[in-house]
């Protein structure tokens, strides 16, 4: 699940990632960002990617769907105490909470309230395991 795919930059890498077999949940709030990457995506023939007009803090999603959940360069405008939650929701025991963030970035807000524990750290992106 990628949380504020924007206009796509992630979305058709993994995408191809994942495979004909796997699913991307693309999630935005912004009805434009939405449309844009419906149209990246119909040049490109996948068919793996739901794009979905939701909020992070509530996906609509079934409990336990999801593999991976990441946030890229949006964790600092993200509610947090609303997103986390529903995040750890949606991943399966032992789900995977990628976070790319800038240099500086404290990982203190994902384990604080102790859903997430930090698990690794690759350039600028955390890895978090659910709890």
């Amino acid at each position: 699940m990628e949380v504020g795919c924007g206009l796509g930059f992630f979305t058709i890498p993994a995408a191809r990632i994942v495979g004909e077999t796997g699913r991307v949940y693309a999630i935005d709030l912004h009805p434009l960002a939405i449309e844009m990457v419906r149209k990246k995506l119909a040049r490109t023939g996948l068919t793996n990617v739901e794009v979905m007009l939701a909020d992070a803090a509530d996906t609509g999603l079934p409990d336990e769907s999801v593999d991976l959940a990441f946030l890229f360069g949006v964790v600092h405008v993200l509610p947090l105490g609303r997103v986390l939650p529903e995040m750890h929701r949606v991943l399966r025991p032992e789900g995977i909470l990628a976070v790319d963030a800038f240099p500086g970035w404290s990982p203190e807000p994902v384990t604080r309230d102790r859903l997430f524990t930090l698990v690794g750290k690759e350039g600028r992106v955390f890895r978090f395991v659910k709890e």
